[in-house]
């Protein structure tokens, strides 16, 4: 009886032993690393700029191409529209002056020029000039324009993460478009009756210039290269109104005029802007 105490004591002392020996193999505190996380801000900014940039119009729509020409067998003017037309695509390149007014304002007024041209194409049931009854028209047109813009554009710079500020942005003016000559060749299409070797017809009709009320609106991405010069990467689709396109008196028998239809733009840009902040 004696022995077994002595055998409990000794285990009981065993076990409170090891009981510290566990408590002081506690195990190691744990660090959970620092994430480093970039940081967005805007530079403080408030000064002049001026930029400069170049463009070319990816996609170039437009609507309501139409002529009116003189019909002398109801004495009056009839309206037709092109069958269709085909605007080419242009490069554009302009320049500007702007303000920073704060960390996210700014406003520039840019000067911009770009040209193209046109293809328009127009059947007719009736005859050609030179065609005989019973046979019909069809008449190609062919013509380039040059255009210079001026708009008054405000932007909304919307933070710096990395050295990139994106931005977007909205431009009001004015374009002036000046139409060259409209060449215009008719062919004779054979219908109930046959063309029989009848001979083409050309005519030229003198261009327009007139003046177009103009929207933009822009988005983008500026990186700043080096030090009060930055880098502008964006997209900018405008709207010019359609106007003029080329034509001879309405008060003439016998005269002709056109109107292109409002020019909707979708360009890609690149330019430089220079600071002096």
């Amino acid at each position: 009886m004696i022995r077994f105490d002595a055998l409990a004591l000794a285990a009981a002392m065993a076990g409170a032993s090891a009981g510290v020996a566990l408590a002081g193999d506690a195990p190691p505190e744990i660090k959970v690393p620092e994430v480093s996380v970039p940081e967005v801000s805007v530079k403080d900014a408030k000064g002049w700029y001026v930029r400069g940039d170049v463009g070319y119009a990816v996609n170039a729509s437009r609507n309501n191409t139409t002529f009116r020409a003189y019909d002398p067998a109801g004495g009056d003017y009839s309206s037709s529209r092109f069958d269709s037309t085909r605007f080419g695509g242009d490069f554009s390149g302009g320049l500007g002056v702007g303000y920073q007014f704060n960390d996210l304002f700014r406003a520039d007024v840019t000067g911009d020029f770009f040209s193209g041209d046109f293809d328009g194409r127009i059947s007719s049931n009736s005859p050609c000039a030179s065609g005989a009854a019973g046979t019909g028209c069809s008449t190609k047109a062919h013509s380039s324009f040059r255009a210079g813009s001026l708009m008054v554009n405000g932007y909304v710079d919307l933070g710096t993460l990395a050295g990139f500020t994106p931005y977007v942005g909205a431009g009001l003016g004015a374009t002036r478009v000046s139409w060259s000559s409209v060449n215009a060749m008719g062919s004779c299409v054979d219908g109930a009756s046959g063309c029989g070797g009848v001979a083409s017809i050309s005519a030229r009709y003198p261009g327009d210039s007139d003046w177009r009320m103009t929207y933009a609106l822009m988005a983008g991405v500026a990186y700043e290269v080096a030090p009060n010069i930055k880098v502008d990467l964006g997209y900018r689709f405008s709207h010019v109104a359609g106007g003029d396109m080329f034509g001879e008196s309405v008060a003439s028998a016998g005269g002709t005029v056109g109107r292109d239809g409002a020019l909707s733009r979708h360009e890609i840009r690149i330019g430089l802007r220079i600071t002096t902040w």
